[in-house]
């Protein structure tokens, strides 16, 4: 039995781990989620919308991953509707043409948001200052298989896979039997992990974590979002 040991837990700032499903779509539940915690009261918003409009602005096709300085400039200027707004798709449209936000998706909320090292004795100061931090991980293994207790902390000689990178949220921070961890929100769903969540060790971390985010205050954007 590993020893656990929480020093931040955010958890209650967050509802119920949400499933991005097949598609690449893990930083923008990443951000979405984390600025659905900071606006309080724990509504979810959409995350197909901020999706849409970060690969409108990147040039990207929806079958690729959105990249994190295209959603926080989303986040920024064109803002995000209440999931309800436009619900997420479980698959794109067979003729992505046909992949637009509807018509009356509602209020919008923006918000500014900045990059920061991503190294654990910042991301631990903002968790100290309860701030949800938005992470960029290669992964490995051990992450898709989290031990009993949802911890995640490679073997010897794991090595961390450069064409396989995913977005989480560092949602607290303690440590397992004695080494530094992170507690990380995932998007796959509450099957993964204790309900969503998993503990990753300062091993993990260390030569895995290649970007990181924060999210700062409410701004005003448009009433007219950016149209296709």
């Amino acid at each position: 039995m590993r020893q656990i040991s929480i020093s931040v837990d955010l958890r209650h700032l967050f509802g119920p781990a949400r499933n991005q499903g097949a598609r690449p779509t893990c930083a923008a539940f990443a951000v979405s989620d984390a600025h659905a915690a900071r606006r309080g009261a724990w509504a979810p918003l959409s995350c197909e919308y901020a999706f849409y409009h970060a690969q409108r602005r990147a040039s990207r096709p929806p079958t690729m991953g959105a990249s994190l300085t295209s959603l926080l400039d989303v986040l920024r200027e064109d803002g995000q509707p209440a999931e309800s707004g436009w619900p997420y798709l479980a698959s794109l449209p067979a003729n992505v043409a046909h992949w637009v936000p509807p018509v009356g998706i509602g209020a919008l909320f923006g918000r500014n948001g900045q990059g920061m090292p991503h190294k654990l004795d910042p991301i631990i100061q903002k968790l100290n200052e309860g701030q949800p931090v938005i992470l960029l991980s290669m992964l490995s293994t051990s992450f898709y298989q989290p031990d009993p207790q949802a911890v995640v902390d490679p073997v010897v000689g794991e090595m961390p896979d450069p064409e396989v990178r995913h977005a989480i949220i560092a949602v607290g921070h303690g440590s397992v039997d004695g080494q530094r961890a992170l507690l990380a929100r995932n998007s796959w769903g509450p099957k993964w992990g204790d309900a969503g969540h998993g503990w990753l060790t300062e091993r993990f971390l260390d030569s895995r974590l290649y970007n990181a985010a924060i999210l700062l205050e409410e701004i005003d954007v448009s009433t007219d979002p950016v149209t296709a």
